[in-house]
């Protein structure tokens, strides 16, 4: 996941805005106790999300992918008073961990926590979104965009983390490829040639693919 050099990355932490206390517990509790660590956005992909969120300002938010909730703290920054995210994970098992932090965090008014499969969950949501991050299995990426699309606003974004999959997107003609690569190369093939929206591919972190619904 890491593309830059150490030191060029620790440098850039070091001249970005710091995580609040409360997120550098989360990350802290995350990476000591919880299964693939690595899934948690992080310190500077964090403060990205908390910036595009609070360029947009945005009065409802759709995430796909919670796992313990780092994210969903970060992207709530932006929000409108008064506004929503709703959040999404299929893993019932960090549910009292993420509700923790969402409970310890301003924010919790806003926060529609919902545990169960998305692919079901997202297809009953009447709000119109003005940000959706996707940050989930990667085999229903297109899925998810293709569910999504409709419920963003014209002008809202989609942003979809991992879609450089730690550099296994560039292969070799004889390299066999796994079905998460496959179906990341599927997404990033489909949302770059899609009329329906305009893209900027960041190699931030995993990657993070930015969508504006034209």
């Amino acid at each position: 996941m890491k593309f830059l050099a150490e030191e060029i990355e620790d440098y850039s932490e070091l001249h970005t805005e710091d995580e609040s206390g409360l997120l550098k517990s989360l990350n802290r509790e995350t990476h000591a106790n919880v299964l693939n660590p690595r899934m948690l956005s992080g310190h500077l992909q964090g403060r990205f999300l908390s910036m595009i969120s609070r360029m947009i300002r945005p009065e409802y938010i759709l995430e796909i992918g919670t796992y313990t909730g780092y994210s969903a703290i970060c992207l709530c920054e932006g929000l409108q008073p008064g506004g929503k995210l709703i959040t999404i994970d299929i893993n019932e098992e960090l549910e009292t961990l993420t509700r923790k932090y969402f409970g310890e965090s301003p924010f919790e008014p806003q926060i529609d926590y919902r545990i169960g499969n998305a692919l079901d969950i997202v297809p009953t949501l009447s709000e119109v979104f003005d940000l959706v991050f996707i940050d989930a299995d990667k085999i229903n990426y297109s899925a998810y965009f293709d569910l999504c699309l409709d419920k963003v606003r014209p002008g809202g974004f989609l942003i979809a983390d991992n879609v450089l999959w730690s550099g296994k997107v560039i292969t070799q003609p004889d390299t066999k490829i796994d079905k998460d690569t496959q179906a990341l190369l599927d997404f990033n093939k489909m949302v770059h040639e899609d009329p329906r929206v305009s893209n900027l591919l960041l190699p931030i972190r995993d990657g993070l693919m930015i969508l504006q619904k034209l």
